[in-house]
């Protein structure tokens, strides 16, 4: 019966962290690896995880591997600290690892919780994450956005859902929208993409379709309209920022 070590990197979360430790406090180990916190995070994470480690970031992936490499265990449950695992979905992977698991990686869907009411439709849900993984064949991989866990092997999914409370408020999700469009844009860029402001309307359109119809964000009511929205302003922003660096790219080279 293989054991389970939960990891969670952490850089100034003290509004989450106790809830996110709390609700993995059934691991056999929990690993938390913090980026030099200013608030309470360290202190209110040693006071529940085995294992509390202040390291310079170096970056999502080399963070979330890092404290892969420091667990006691091979069988490795990441979550961050917007996230909880339920008694439904810790029910499910102990009863996984009461066994000899099948796949060397599961997946999992998570549920996000905005504006009052879990967000059951858009690109946001089922939203299934890689985030039970044998670190002996699996490792987190990518640049600057979408980090994820590449699997040797098949993966599996687990039923349960995983809840995420991505935002605060509708100002917090903007800041976020505004990093990550930046990221995204730096990578396509780095890709070899390119775009016109054609293709910046012709994406945006395309997004809100798939999110409020597609998808059934209509579903979810004034929220589920709200999250279609900001996932189309999304796109439509990291490609306007990827129009900005390759016009910027241009005048330099010129």
């Amino acid at each position: 019966m293989p054991g389970v070590t939960a990891t969670i990197i952490t850089l100034n979360e003290s509004a989450n962290i106790t809830a996110a430790l709390e609700s993995v406090s059934w691991a056999d180990e929990i690993v938390v690896v913090d980026a030099g916190s200013t608030d309470d995070t360290v202190a209110l994470a040693r006071r529940v995880a085995g294992q509390v480690i202040v390291r310079d970031w170096p970056g999502y992936i080399a963070q979330k591997n890092f404290a892969a490499s420091a667990a006691t265990h091979d069988w490795i449950l990441s979550l961050d600290a917007d996230e909880r695992v339920t008694p439904a979905l810790a029910a499910e992977i102990q009863a996984l690892l009461a066994g000899e698991p099948a796949c060397p990686g599961y997946r999992v869907p998570r549920i996000s919780y905005y504006l009052g009411r879990w967000i059951r439709s858009t690109d946001w849900y089922p939203d299934c994450q890689l985030r039970l993984y044998d670190r002996r064949r699996a490792r987190w991989t990518g640049r600057y956005v979408h980090e994820s866990v590449q699997v040797d092997g098949q993966t599996g999914r687990l039923r349960a859902d995983l809840q995420h409370y991505p935002y605060t408020d509708v100002s917090h999700h903007l800041r976020t929208i505004d990093k990550y469009s930046t990221l995204a844009a730096r990578q396509m860029y780095e890709d070899g993409r390119r775009t016109s402001p054609w293709r910046m309307i012709v994406h945006g359109d395309a997004a809100f379709l798939r999110n409020y119809i597609a998808r059934g964000g209509f579903r979810d009511g004034a929220a589920g309209l709200i999250v279609s929205l900001l996932n189309s302003f999304y796109v439509v922003l990291k490609f306007v920022k990827l129009w900005e660096l390759s016009r910027r790219s241009d005048a330099d080279s010129r």
